[in-house]
């Protein structure tokens, strides 16, 4: 007898069914995207309303980002404890609230800390959604689906790039006030839409909820048009209560789980999202220090997230194709190399555009797979815990960098040798991914029994 997760995993796609979480949960993520992307279009705006100094100005995206470290591990234990759901809503109206809050901050201060607390809110987005999303997904997709949601970050990168770019005729050093309520409305309806996603029926299914599951089961069995057969759950250990103690608990248990494979998470996560992160947020300030006026900076920092579309969907068909670690072991690093071409060509006209553009399409290959494969290397009762403190540790590591690189890099090494350095990380990375985690393509989402023999495992799926 099949159980209940075999039988939500073999359903049909449904647009109306699956695809309706799929956007739902996308377009949180969209939001994810839009406050990062938001920071670089920030920082020289509020540095120049409060004239901060760079290690000032670098604090307007650090103070973000750690508040999304910070919200990843607590909202990804929540989600793992309490339920997708109830973390799925919460999360975006938290972020909606302090961002508001932060466009009617009185002084720089006090805007540090309204980013941080928007940060922790919409931290747990990522981990929420793509948990979610793929204990909904058909297992023969999922690769695709997770890797297809990652469309939503250039989608929402791309949008704050446009407002922003629309917003600079406005007169008046208070611009950076109007960009920030510009997403406040969008983002509470969002809020309200997410109340009507069911219930994780494999969440239901571990917190020992069997009658909730099988009514969420039975509901997509009807919709998506399929027989009805029978099915049964496996017996599960009584759920542990959340606390403080329970996030460490988490902690311990994605390490026992493996060590290898966290330490591949964690380490593609750092390296991957920093190299991104580092140009996102510094980007139109580089651009501006070039000589380009706000709309041509800001307009070159769009044309980065936006080609990044086409790169997002070209990498959900390629992870299907061959497998997660091939895409992002050549993307990774390929994409580090155009980034440092950028650097060495900024005095040749729009030659370095054209390379901003290639490293916008490659980073997009790399990082939706990235995610799609880091959320299938943990089981359910950890999935997105796992994720959460792998996104934390790289947010952590980001949050810190706009300040490194803002105040200590650049001005040191340089723009060639300081995106070279990164690049570098990048590669340790991927050779530590290709002994130290397995191929994930096609495989059960529970059916991780040969972690530790990665090598073996990869070889078995040819």
């Amino acid at each position: 007898m099949k159980t209940g997760e075999q039988i939500v995993q073999g359903l049909p796609w449904r647009w109306n069914v699956q695809g309706r979480i799929f956007i739902i949960g996308g377009l949180g993520y969209m939001f994810d995207a839009w406050d990062v992307v938001l920071n670089g279009f920030l920082t020289p705006l509020v540095g120049d309303f409060w004239n901060l100094s760079t290690p000032e100005r670098s604090l307007v995206a650090t103070a973000n980002l750690i508040g999304m470290a910070v919200g990843a591990v607590v909202w990804g234990t929540v989600a793992d404890k309490m339920g997708r759901k109830k973390a799925f809503s919460i999360t975006m109206l938290i972020f909606a609230l302090f961002s508001v809050l932060g466009a009617f901050s009185p002084s720089y201060e006090v805007f540090i800390a309204l980013r941080f607390l928007a940060g922790f809110g919409l931290g747990g987005c990522i981990p929420v959604d793509y948990a979610i999303v793929s204990e909904f997904s058909p297992s023969k997709l999922r690769g695709r689906v997770l890797a297809a949601m990652d469309v939503w970050w250039p989608i929402g990168g791309t949008v704050c790039g446009l407002v922003a770019t629309a917003l600079v005729p406005i007169d008046g050093d208070e611009r950076w006030r109007w960009m920030l309520m510009f997403m406040v409305l969008p983002a509470l309806l969002l809020f309200w839409v997410r109340r009507g996603v069911p219930e994780s029926p494999m969440f239901l299914a571990k917190a020992g909820r069997e009658a909730e599951a099988r009514q969420v089961i039975d509901t997509l069995v009807t919709n998506t048009g399929v027989t009805p057969e029978p099915y049964e759950f496996a017996p599960q250990p009584p759920a542990e209560k959340m606390s403080v103690k329970a996030a460490f608990t988490q902690l311990r248990d994605i390490w026992r789980f493996s060590p290898r494979i966290t330490a591949t998470a964690w380490l593609l996560f750092v390296t991957i999202m920093l190299l991104y992160y580092a140009a996102l947020t510094w980007m139109p300030t580089i651009l501006r220090e070039q000589g380009y006026g706000d709309q041509a900076a800001f307009a070159g920092t769009t044309l980065m997230t936006g080609v990044g579309i086409i790169g997002v969907l070209t990498s959900a068909w390629l992870c299907e194709a061959y497998g997660r670690k091939w895409v992002i072991g050549l993307s990774g690093p390929i994409a580090a190399v155009a980034l440092v071409l950028f650097a060495m060509m900024l005095d040749v006209g729009n030659v370095a555009l054209i390379w901003l553009a290639v490293f916008g399409f490659l980073i997009q290959l790399t990082i939706p797979v990235l995610y799609a494969y880091v959320s299938e290397l943990y089981p359910t009762e950890i999935r997105a815990s796992g994720f959460g403190w792998a996104s934390s540790v790289s947010r952590v590591a980001t949050g810190f960098a706009p300040l490194l690189f803002g105040s200590l890099l650049w001005p040191v090494f340089g723009l060639p040798l300081t995106f070279a350095i990164s690049g570098i990380a990048v590669l340790v990375a991927v050779l530590w991914m290709i002994v130290g985690a397995p191929e994930t393509k096609g495989r059960e989402l529970d059916g991780m029994d040969e972690i530790e023999t990665p090598l073996v495992v990869v070889k078995s799926n040819g």
